[in-house]
């Protein structure tokens, strides 16, 4: 080898040999080639040199940056993970209104005690999202408030047909528009009523796809619980079969083309049974988690009186969006059937809510919407700090209601009767609240970048309904209403 080749052959290894980058790599690939093209090398010298450094570029992971984050991934794009996570940093303040009442206790509330006006951190989470070889991907959320280390989510996909996907683990269940929107951009600090009757994020299995544009469908099986670990749970997994899950929707305006509408449809229902002593959805506050206004009630089967109740959800949705507006809405009904002193029962409970959202500074939701469900909005020009300029503004109105009063029955309050130690099949205590409240809130958000937003509400909510004679009382004072004012920072990354 003549001493032009050498240095030729030296000064290439150099390069090759100093090469971290996978965009450093393929230069130095091509002044190889350059130099076999000149004759300066020959082929099989070339090829010796790079041998090494292309086996080791091809599983160097590239670092990349979306929406402000930052994620690795493969050179061939076949896999990736990322990190990340949200922390949404609250302010309540409550005002609650009623009549005075001297003989109320000054301590105690009816049905439960009041939220105090406070400063929280709502949701703390941290996020790892992986893919790997081309077909599997999943996610692990860790909730970091109220207990250590919980686990929110996670789960594992299998994609080995596009429109026929796979899901395993403890996800969110396919029935609500508003659950399936992230707690990032859900239109409103708190989500609705409804929100609380709806399966959320449960432990199953998920059959789910978009056969067609426009078209979304899933299939899911769940224990019925949110909880992998409560005993509620536990008790489910062994009374009962499992909930049935399954949503349609259709995107008309996708269907067709058009990129600057939503015109969204969707049904969705869930079926199973549950353990009677489990309840009937639980007891309710208000959309500000501020009053306790209704206790559900309990029932306590023995005798030969039923264990189990069958549990069924219809759900009814549809947003329609043009340019900058979004009109959307959501009907609930949730059943249950089961025995007690020997009658049967068949009782509702039914939410809903309408609501309104204006984006004053251009932004589509169009852009936010995909399979089924709305996701973050993108400024058209982040916020500059140095010329106070830039971000996008939203302003938004909701109403909403709930109605539990078929559980307001004179089936539900009768007392079985004794003789000596033989009671009757079952036992139904029931205690103060209201069974109907209404809710209209009014907010206003400011979205930085695509990380960082901030909102504002004043929510108003009123109560009707009330079980039995007693009006429900807070510290002396029998509250009627409730008004609040919400604010919250968040940043996700």
């Amino acid at each position: 080898m003549n001493s032009n080749k050498k240095l030729a052959v030296a000064v290439s290894s150099a390069v090759l040999l100093m090469a971290g980058q996978a965009a450093l790599a393929d230069s130095s690939t091509d002044i190889v080639d350059a130099l076999v093209m000149k004759g300066v090398l020959t082929e099989e010298e070339g090829r010796l040199i790079t041998k090494g450094h292309n086996a080791k570029a091809k599983v160097t992971p590239v670092a990349k940056e979306k929406d402000g984050a930052l994620f690795l991934e493969t050179p061939d794009g076949s896999g990736n993970v990322s990190i990340g996570g949200r922390i949404h940093f609250d302010y309540r303040d409550y005002n609650e209104n009623g009549d005075s009442n001297a003989a109320l206790s000054s301590t105690a509330a009816t049905p439960s005690t009041v939220q105090a006006d406070t400063f929280d951190i709502r949701r703390a989470r941290i996020t790892t999202k992986f893919k790997f070889a081309k077909y599997y991907s999943g996610e692990v959320t860790i909730n970091t408030v109220g207990a250590v280390n919980v686990l929110d989510v996670g789960y594992m996909d299998v994609s080995w047909f596009e429109k026929a996907k796979f899901r395993f683990g403890q996800f969110k269940m396919p029935f609500s528009l508003e659950q399936l929107t992230s707690s990032n951009n859900i239109d409103f600090i708190e989500r609705s009523f409804v929100d609380a009757y709806i399966p959320a994020k449960e432990v199953g299995l998920q059959l789910f796809g978009s056969p067609t544009k426009g078209l979304t469908y899933a299939l899911a099986a769940s224990n019925g619980y949110g909880s992998a670990n409560s005993t509620t749970a536990e008790l489910d997994n062994r009374q009962d079969g499992k909930d049935i899950i399954g949503r349609l929707t259709y995107n008309m305006a996708e269907a067709m083309g058009d990129k600057e509408k939503v015109m969204h449809l969707g049904a969705s229902f869930s079926a199973g049974e549950s353990p009677l002593s489990g309840g009937f959805g639980g007891n309710r506050s208000t959309e500000a988690r501020g009053l306790s206004f209704y206790t559900q009630p309990v029932v306590s089967p023995i005798g030969q009186s039923d264990k189990s109740q069958t549990r069924t959800r219809w759900n009814l949705e549809g947003a329609f969006a043009f340019n900058s507006t979004k009109i959307q809405a959501q009907y609930t009904r949730q059943n249950h059937e089961f025995t007690v002193f020997d009658v049967n029962q068949d009782h509702d409970i039914n939410t809903g809510y309408v609501q309104v959202l204006h984006t004053l500074t251009g932004e589509k939701w169009a852009d936010r919407y995909k399979d089924g469900a709305f996701g973050a909005l993108k400024p058209i020009k982040n916020f500059d700090g140095d010329t106070m300029t830039g971000g996008a503004w939203e302003v938004g109105a909701r109403y909403s209601s709930f109605d539990a009063s078929d559980f307001n029955s004179a089936t539900l309050i009768a007392t079985p009767t004794a003789t000596g130690t033989t009671v009757g099949n079952g036992l139904v205590t029931k205690t103060a609240g209201y069974t109907k409240a209404n809710a209209v809130s009014v907010g206003v958000k400011f979205w930085a970048n695509p990380n960082f937003r901030m909102m504002a509400e004043y929510v108003y909510t009123d109560f009707n309904g009330l079980i039995g004679t007693t009006i429900p009382n807070l510290n002396g004072r029998e509250y009627k209403d409730e008004q609040a004012i919400l604010m919250r920072t968040q940043i996700m990354f």
